[in-house]
Order: C-alpha cells, then structure tokens, then sequence
C-alpha cells in the first residue's frame, strides 16, 4: 500500500490578504517565513521546524467557478510517485506532472471526484 503524509496547504489571495494570513500564521501558531525557490508568482512559505507546512501565494482574484474561500489545494507527499500515477491512470484521471529543479522535486497535480485540487510531492 502507497502511504502518503499531508505535506502543506496553499492560499491563494491578493497580497494585502496574504500579508495579514501570514502574520497571523507566524503570530498564532509560531510559523516562520522562510525559504521559497523563486516561482513565478510572489508569496511565502511558513515553516514549523524544518517542514513549509504553509504556502502562501499572490492571486488577485478568483477564477470563475472556484469555491469561496482561498483555500487553493490540498499537498501530499509520497515516496513512490509512480504508484500514484498508475493509481490515477487506472481510474482515467487526468493530471499534470512538473518538476522543480531547484528543490529536485517532482509534483503532481489533480482534482479528488469532490472537485478539490489536490497535489502529490515526491523528491526525484
């Protein structure tokens, strides 16, 4: 069995809102800004210990259809990447597959049937 671990959460908001989430996140639950490779749009990540457990990224406004709230998707992280696209390719879900070369990290992106967008992370 492919197991799996809740790896971050992402908002996504116009940059005054994400300025005044991450001062909450850092305040309220002791995170940290730190590291961020440098992705196309700004943002943040707000680590506990080691782990950014918080993305924060600059969005200045929704997309049609999308569920109120800014709460983008869900990111997990596995060991064995290629069990999970066997698993989505079986059941005929469509994904994207990227990779991040300055994390050496391969990610893959998808919606669950309830419509939540979801993200796996496994480092190459």
């Amino acid at each position: 069995m492919n197991r799996v671990r809740l790896d971050h959460i992402n908002i996504s908001a116009p940059m005054d809102l994400l300025l005044e989430v991450r001062d909450f996140y850092c305040s309220v639950l002791g995170l940290v800004e730190g590291y961020r490779p440098a992705f196309s749009r700004r943002g943040f990540w707000l680590y506990a210990e080691d782990r950014p457990l918080v993305h924060l990224v600059e969005c200045k406004v929704h997309f049609e259809g999308e569920a109120p709230g800014y709460l983008d998707h869900v990111a997990f992280q596995t060991a064995d990447l290629d069990a999970v696209i066997g698993g989505l390719e079986a059941r005929g879900v469509s994904y994207t597959k990227t990779h991040v070369p300055a994390t050496n990290m391969a990610q893959l992106f998808f919606r669950d049937p309830a419509g939540t967008g979801i993200e796996v992370n496994s480092i190459a």
